[in-house]
């Protein structure tokens, strides 16, 4: 009976430490993963909403080109001497198309 009781009394600290345990896994997985994508995301939405006539974008699918023009969900972009497409704003690359900006 009294090594019952022991036994019980010894496992109840071990709950506390799988708790204390899973807090901390979720703080790690919420600081490495969660946090950096939610940035990103920001980010990519500012630069999105910041689209101007003349600017050098690369989409998604790898066109590069300036915009001619911007409408509310969609930008015209010329990709050579004319040649102009219709594109989603969503569809520009923000890492591609600041690298593009750097070498022009």
């Amino acid at each position: 009976m009294i090594q019952t009781l022991l036994l019980q009394a010894g496992t109840g600290g071990s709950n506390y430490t799988q708790f204390i345990m899973l807090g901390g896994m979720i703080a790690i997985f919420y600081l490495f993963f969660i946090r950096p994508q939610q940035k990103k995301q920001k980010d990519t939405r500012k630069f999105i909403a910041a689209i101007k006539k003349g600017d050098q974008v690369v989409t998604v699918g790898g066109i590069h080109g300036k915009v001619v023009n911007v409408d509310d969900n969609t930008i015209t972009i010329d990709v050579d001497r004319g040649s102009k497409l219709v594109v989603e704003k969503t569809s520009v690359s923000l890492e591609s198309s600041k690298k593009y900006a750097q070498k022009s």
